[in-house]
């Protein structure tokens, strides 16, 4: 019997998927708890239709996330804090920093999270540091840490 999947059954499949189970697994267990629909054409035609259109949206998401790591790419971003003479920083640059500094130099609004930063800054210099977008997506963002006046 073919069911259209509503919400993920374990060891079954994942929403919006068409699985074959056994009939009365089928009628007894998933359309009776809501957990499918009979695989009707109709249901049949719904489901692979919103299949494709999360599938266009989901690519459209990834094109949008490389579009913004190649801008991210050709982007540097100059960080003042303050800073002993031997160009030890009293502080530290953490993720935070780097993402409140980029969304006010360059208006890219990026989560903190999403910056894979080692260990804080806490020497004035250039640091390449890697911002995620999107799964296996990455840009490589320029900080150029500097000595307040």
């Amino acid at each position: 019997m073919k069911v259209v999947l509503l919400e993920d059954v374990q060891n079954v499949g994942k929403a919006g998927e068409i699985v074959n189970v056994k009939d009365g697994y089928g009628r007894n267990f998933l359309i009776k708890t809501n957990k499918g629909l009979p695989g009707t054409k109709e249901n049949i035609a719904k489901a692979e239709e919103a299949q494709a259109l999360k599938k266009q949206q989901m690519e459209e998401e990834r094109q949008a996330a490389v579009a913004l790591a190649k801008v991210i790419d050709d982007t540097t971003i100059t960080i003042a804090e303050k800073a002993g003479e031997d160009g030890k920083l009293f502080g530290s640059v953490t993720s935070k920093d780097i993402a409140e500094a980029l969304e006010a130099q360059k208006e890219i609004k990026v989560d903190k999270r999403k910056i894979a930063l080692n260990a804080p800054v806490r020497n004035v210099g250039r640091i390449e540091v890697k911002v995620k977008t999107y799964a296996g997506v990455e840009g490589n963002l320029t900080v150029v840490v500097e000595a307040a006046k």
